[in-house]
């Protein structure tokens, strides 16, 4: 009779311990499936203000230079830019300014910049890289995308075409997203390079460009490579995720981002997302401003999801599901 109870508390036992389980897996199963996703907590962040979100990593060896609207890395060995960074607003790219050409050489390049004698007699387009049009907001501005350390030679067919382009397009980025960071640049590990003038200004083989939106609610990110040659090829067959651009060039964009966000931002891509049409300035777009009031809590909101993040990816990470996770949405 004994040995009855025994086996009936056993039994007993061992149905609540499945229950308890049953009711475990359950709370993991809706913690994991409701709790914040990468994408959910890259859009919470993105309401946060950073500083100078435009600038790549420091270059070693090269001088950074602020000019008015941009901030410039120089490369002394090629007398060309490893890039030139900076935000663009939908009220800017609206800019009524009227573009004076006024090549010269940099005096805030200490070591000197390329010379218009560099560039006379060339056959090569002093190419911007960060485009007169983008700065019409402010003479002062556009005056400065003048500079010769903000400019690279360029193939005509190149500089007149597909790369103004593309110029154009992002400035529709911009008016599309209200704002958006841009970051152009050469591509200087793939040489040698041909050279032009007294200074040998490096003539790149390939350029690159990478935007991102980092304004509510679809935030996203964009690169382009494309070599330095004329092309009839849509500008979407130049699109690359900024990790293969950071590839190509070994420079680190967008490192204020929180590391989560990069790594979603930087490891994707979606054209879909990017609406590839020449900016018309003659186009005004009808928008509407919200303002919403902000939230006294925000911070302490933003810190609580990403703890569960953090939480979630760590359970998923021991159970090995984190490939299962992410094609189901659910990291």
């Amino acid at each position: 009779m004994a040995k009855k109870k025994t086996t009936k508390k056993k039994k007993n036992f061992i149905t609540k311990l499945c229950i308890l389980l049953l009711v475990l897996l359950i709370l993991v199963a809706i913690f994991l499936i409701f709790t914040p996703t990468q994408a959910e907590v890259a859009s919470t962040l993105s309401s946060t203000d950073i500083p100078n979100l435009e600038l790549p990593s420091p270059i070693k060896g090269a001088q950074l230079v602020e000019h008015t609207g941009y901030t410039l890395s120089y490369n002394e060995e090629y007398e060309v830019p490893n890039y030139v960074a900076y935000e663009l607003t939908r009220d800017e790219v609206y800019g009524g300014g009227n573009r004076k050409d006024n090549f010269r050489a940099d005096p805030a390049i200490t070591t000197g910049s390329a010379t218009l004698e560099d560039y006379k007699s060339s056959g090569y387009d002093r190419g911007h890289l960060a485009p007169a049009a983008d700065f019409k907001w402010s003479g002062e501005a556009m005056s400065d995308t003048f500079y010769l350390s903000n400019m690279a030679p360029q193939e005509g067919d190149f500089n007149r075409g597909i790369w103004s382009d593309l110029e154009a397009t992002v400035r529709q980025f911009a008016v599309d997203n209200e704002k958006i960071y841009v970051v152009t640049g050469p591509v200087l590990t793939d040489g040698p390079y041909k050279t032009i003038g007294k200074n040998k200004v490096a003539v790149p083989n390939s350029y690159y460009k990478v935007i991102l939106d980092y304004t509510d609610p679809d935030i996203k990110a964009i690169g382009f490579l494309m070599p330095g040659v004329g092309s009839k090829e849509p500008l979407q067959s130049f699109a690359v995720s900024i990790d293969e651009v950071e590839k190509a060039t070994n420079i680190d964009f967008f490192p204020s981002l929180p590391a989560e966000v990069e790594d979603l931002l930087e490891s994707t891509y979606d054209t879909s997302k990017w609406n590839f049409k020449a900016f018309n300035p003659q186009t005004v777009t009808e928008k509407t401003i919200i303002e919403v009031e902000k939230d006294p809590n925000a911070e302490v909101k933003q810190n609580i999801r990403l703890v569960l993040y953090e939480i979630k990816k760590e359970i998923i990470s021991y159970l090995g599901l984190t490939k299962v996770a992410k094609e189901f949405n659910i990291l």
